[in-house]
């Protein structure tokens, strides 16, 4: 039992709800037709015509400019942004390795020195600076 469903006989349509509703025909309402490939075929002038008077085609040709074209946004490394921070003069500092645990056979002088910041090595501030890329860091700072 084949089911076939037709919008071209289909009742028309109110537009508006009222009592002076303007009703739409049925044709207005079909799909177009299309080719045996799915693409919509060539319409007509009478099927395209629109009740909004069109502007005349003109010959002027449209370029794509890119305005205020930025270049790639480079991305801070999350946790060098956590373990590492800036003073005010510039320096990038660090925590301590060595006091997250086994702090019952380390000396209470020993977990005072580890507790303090200690500043990054010159060497190691391009690696640094790498993984974070916006941090404000003064080179010459003692």
């Amino acid at each position: 039992m084949a089911l076939s469903l037709s919008l071209a006989r289909a009742a028309p349509l109110a537009v508006s709800a009222g009592a002076g509703a303007r009703r739409l025909p049925a044709a207005s309402l079909a799909f177009p037709p299309k080719s045996f490939f799915g693409a919509p075929l060539a319409a007509t002038a009478a099927s395209v015509a629109s009740p909004l008077p069109r502007k005349p085609a003109t010959s002027t040709s449209l370029a794509v400019v890119a305005v205020g074209k930025k270049g790639y946004k480079m991305k801070t490394h999350k946790a060098s942004a956590k373990r590492f921070r800036v003073t005010g003069r510039g320096k990038i500092v660090r925590r301590c390795a060595g006091k997250q645990h086994l702090l019952g056979k380390k000396n209470t002088k020993r977990k005072k020195r580890l507790s303090k910041m200690v500043q990054v090595n010159k060497s190691d501030y391009d690696n640094v600076t790498g993984a974070l890329p916006y941090l404000k860091v003064n080179r010459k700072a003692d």
